[in-house]
């Protein structure tokens, strides 16, 4: 090649002196055996083989990493969101499995509730864990200064239900109170006074944990109420919302009662023809009574909805209005007059007339707080019970009270009332023919009278024939069995066909009494 003219002449040179450089160079390295560039790139290559390595190595590492924190973030996120649907259970006495709580937004309302799981869990004193039943009867009581009137609420409860209504309801007492001393007094009082439904599983006792309860001190007073009164209304909306949550799985309605009622004769039943001749199924509220909170039958599927809109207010009203704020929100058009309000509200909200419970209490659980709060659709009330019995000589040793004999006790027509019981004394039914008969019901004490009752105080039968197989101990010296006694005013259960037909039933008091007696229902079952 021929370099010419100046600049590319020059440009020639360089490229021949660079040409013949690597030449040489090149010529020298394959005289050592092995070229420069290639040995680079070998090195080249091999870093880069070793960096891809330690990058896969990184990369599964940080990915195991991404990994666990995936998986924690994940298992808070459901710990958070199957926390109250899942794992927030009802602690029930002696079930198989717990009961799930429906609701799902617990702690935006009750944050104090966060880091405290057990909040939710009642303290359940006596129960069965009983579900499956038709009706749910929610009562929340609490410490009153003056007067308590649970015992002859839960009596007059108990004394209108049937045995096979017994069987198909749960009435749950929730006691709304911290001091575990006066809850547990409690429970145990009212186990002592109904061993019975108790032990059948038909009535509970439960009490809320230490740390349901928010701090009431910083309340806010509204509606020109005092602080204590607030803090009363309020607390009462958590009791009323933590029960209905507690019920929630039980049944198919729940029913709100009051701890100073008293109700009518057959009141069960009346209540469950009337949900059932319901033509729809719109209905929210059933009422049973026009006062207050007393007597309103909800469907349990529902009371999830209920107790959140409640626990989202549970601070500003009282609980009477907040239900009349639900249906309002349900079914009222803002563009509309109150007239068409009412008239919607009206079918969710349905009266039954005449009421079928009577508020009784007149010192309020609010402490100095009177109320004679009578609801004027409660006929008067009945204070016995009548029943066809079988024809019968009725004689007694006991001293009878003016007009209250045994015979119209007998009839149905009247109690039978008598003075202070002495040992020894008795009441007899001498059939006038022997009969075959399948069972009995004598009790005693009415609403008006709780504490008449028969204490200390056996069934006996006779026989009209010779019965072999009993033990000497329950015989009498004139031929009487003794086949049941006396509790909390109540002899009831069924006759052995062993025993053949009776000739007769004998009520035997064993010691003296330090009240009168009285007696307002007695039934005589014959086999049919």
């Amino acid at each position: 090649m021929r370099c010419r003219n100046g600049s590319l002449v020059t440009i020639c040179c360089v490229a021949a002196f660079f040409s013949l450089s690597w030449y040489t160079a090149w010529y020298r390295d394959r005289e050592y055996g092995m070229d420069s560039y290639e040995k680079q790139i070998l090195e080249l290559q091999q870093r880069l083989f070793q960096a891809e390595q330690e990058n896969q190595k990184r990369s599964h590492d940080l990915s195991t990493v991404l990994d666990e924190i995936k998986r924690a973030v994940a298992e808070k996120r459901n710990a958070f969101e199957n926390h109250t649907v899942e794992e927030i259970k009802w602690k029930v006495l002696n079930m198989t499995s717990k009961l799930p709580m429906q609701f799902t937004n617990v702690y935006m309302f009750l944050p104090h509730l966060l880091g405290h799981e057990d909040g939710l869990q009642p303290n359940v004193h006596y129960g069965h864990g009983r579900t499956g039943v038709s009706v749910v009867i929610g009562i929340p009581t609490v410490k009153r200064n003056k007067q308590s009137y649970l015992m002859n609420t839960l009596n007059s409860l108990f004394l209108e239900m049937s045995a096979a209504e017994k069987e198909d309801c749960v009435v749950i007492v929730f006691v709304a109170e911290e001091n575990t001393h006066y809850t547990n007094e409690l429970a145990d009082s009212i186990k002592e006074s109904f061993p019975r439904e108790i032990h059948s599983g038909v009535l509970e006792v439960i009490s809320p944990s230490s740390s349901f309860y928010p701090n009431f001190s910083n309340i806010k007073e509204t509606f020109g109420d005092s602080k204590e009164r607030v803090k009363w209304r309020t607390k009462q909306n958590l009791d009323y919302s933590f029960l209905m949550l507690y019920a929630q799985p039980k049944g198919t309605y729940y029913l709100q009662l009051e701890d100073d009622i008293i109700a009518k004769p057959d009141y069960l039943q009346s209540i469950k023809d009337f949900a059932t001749q319901q033509t729809s199924d719109e209905w929210l509220i059933l009422e049973f009574s026009q006062l207050g909170f007393i007597g309103k039958l909800f469907k349990c599927k529902d009371l999830g909805h209920v107790a959140e809109f409640f626990l989202m207010f549970y601070k500003d009203k009282p609980i009477d209005w907040l239900l009349d704020h639900y249906l309002w929100v349900k079914v009222c058009n803002p563009e509309k007059d109150a007239k068409h309000c009412d008239r919607q509200k009206s079918n969710l909200r349905i009266r039954y007339r005449p009421s079928l419970f009577q508020h009784v209490g007149t010192h309020s659980s609010l402490a100095g707080k009177i109320q004679n709060l009578k609801d004027k659709d409660f006929d008067k009330k009945v204070l016995h019970k009548a029943h066809l019995n079988p024809a019968a000589k009725l004689s007694t040793s006991l001293k009878v009270y003016q007009q209250y004999s045994l015979e119209k006790a007998y009839m149905g027509e009247e109690c039978f009332w008598s003075f202070s019981p002495a040992a020894g004394d008795y009441i007899l039914f001498e059939f006038e023919e022997n009969l075959q008969l399948a069972g009995y019901l004598f009790r005693s004490g009415n609403i008006e009278h709780p504490g008449d009752k028969l204490f200390n105080t056996t069934v006996q039968v006779l026989p009209a024939e010779k019965v072999s197989n009993v033990p000497q101990t329950l015989i009498d010296e004139d031929g009487f069995i003794q086949i049941d006694k006396f509790q909390n005013g109540i002899a009831e259960g069924e006759i052995s066909s062993a025993l053949g037909k009776i000739k007769a039933i004998r009520l035997k008091i064993l010691t003296e009494s330090p009240v009168w007696a009285l007696i307002s229902e007695i039934f005589i079952k014959l086999k049919k």
